[in-house]
Parts: structure tokens; sequence; C-alpha cells
């Protein structure tokens, strides 16, 4: 089984349930070798060069879904537009059109670069808008950035949906001091950004994904393809 993950540090609990989850080690192996940023994901997804992962909700339109997610109720500190120029994140896809629908103009900042800014610069007078604050600023809604979707084995992937979004999961200290040095931030900080991100799908976030689907359409967006 091919599972792609996004290789951010939003989906650190997940790195640590994998680890535990009772599969074959070469699953896990899969992964460990298979970490991308979600618009090469989402291509690989719809490509069927991956049968599961972690793709952009805008991806995800037409895909088979798990209850797990990737969600932020207000603030997500990784999901940012800079005020100046006017310029797409290149890795991203659903946060490109959400800017778009937000009408907001800026360059777009997703990831551990972007929550690196973000703590860089916050004690000096905000430079950019947080994507995740401003939609539920509009709707009252939490925002879906990704979903864990599937090609094949719906039982399995069900399965591991459930369980992940069953755990209370702590990231060890040896970890965290990985991640602190892979991406030069701080542990401290790591954790108070994990609290903004949030993994079970809820009845809120179902209505706020069909709402984000509508203003695609009426936007008129491209959603991604495989041509």
């Amino acid at each position: 089984m091919r599972f792609g993950k996004i290789d951010y540090l939003n989906l650190a609990p997940f790195d640590v349930f994998i680890k535990k989850y009772p599969i074959q080690n070469s699953f896990k192996l899969f992964i460990n070798h298979h970490k991308s940023y979600p618009a090469k994901l989402n291509k690989e997804f719809l490509f069927k060069k991956i049968d599961a992962g972690f793709i952009s909700s805008i991806a995800g339109v037409k895909a088979r879904k798990t209850k797990s997610a990737i969600i932020s109720y207000g603030e997500v500190w990784s999901v940012i537009a800079i005020k100046k120029g006017n310029q797409l994140d290149y890795q991203s896809a659903s946060s490109n059109a959400l800017s778009a629908i937000l009408k907001i103009n800026g360059e777009i900042l997703i990831g551990d670069r972007a929550l690196k800014y973000k703590l860089n610069n916050h004690k000096l007078d905000k430079d950019y808008i947080d994507l995740g604050l401003e939609w539920y600023k509009k709707h009252k809604l939490p925002f879906v950035f990704g979903l864990l979707c599937y090609n094949k084995n719906e039982n399995f992937y069900t399965k591991l949906s459930q369980s992940f979004n069953a755990k209370n999961i702590k990231i060890p200290y040896y970890l965290l001091q990985e991640y602190s040095k892979k991406t030069d931030i701080t542990k401290n900080d790591i954790n108070k950004y994990l609290k903004h991100i949030h993994y079970k799908m809820s009845n809120k976030s179902k209505v706020s994904l069909y709402r984000f689907y509508r203003a695609v359409r009426l936007t008129k967006i491209k959603l991604p393809n495989r041509f």
C-alpha cells in the first residue's frame, strides 16, 4: 500500500501515531521515503501513483474520504498571505484557492515556511494575513485544508482514520528535537502551533468544506486534475 504524506509539522501527530500503529513495515518505509508538499501529492494521488494520503481539500472534491483531515478553528499560523506582491505558492492548491475566494492579495505562503515567517514577525506590526482566521471571521466555521483520502483499501483506511481520530497524541521530546533541528523552529513554538491544528472531521467541518467547494464552483477556480 502506497501512502503519501505531507512533509510539514502539521502532521507531526500522525507521524507519532503511524510509528505505533500495527501495520506492515513496508507501509511505514514507504511513508518515510514518500513525503512531499501538497500540490505534488495531489497529482500523485490523481494519477494513482499513491493509494492514499493527506491531500489538499480542493483535490479531494471527488475522492473517497475518511473522517480525518487537517483543520483549523480560526488562526492556523501556517497558511498566510504576506502583504507584498501577488504570488501564489507552488506547494499549495487549497490555500491558493482560499485566497482567491476571500479576495486576499499577497504572497501566499504555506507550511513550515509560513509558520517560521509568522513566528519571526509576530512582535512586529503584522505584514501578513492568516487565511484560516479570515475564513473563520467570514463564516464562523473551521477551515479544512487537507483530507485523508484513498483510491482503494477502504476498510483499512477507514479503520486507520478512526484509530487516529481517537488518539490524544503527544509528541515525544526526542521527536520535537528532531523537528526543531530540521525546521529551525523551537520545540515550544512547535507545541504551540500544533494546538491550532485539528484532525477529526466534525459537522461544522463538513459544512465548511461544502461552503468551500461551493465557493470554488462559483468563483470558477480550476480543480487539480490529471491533465
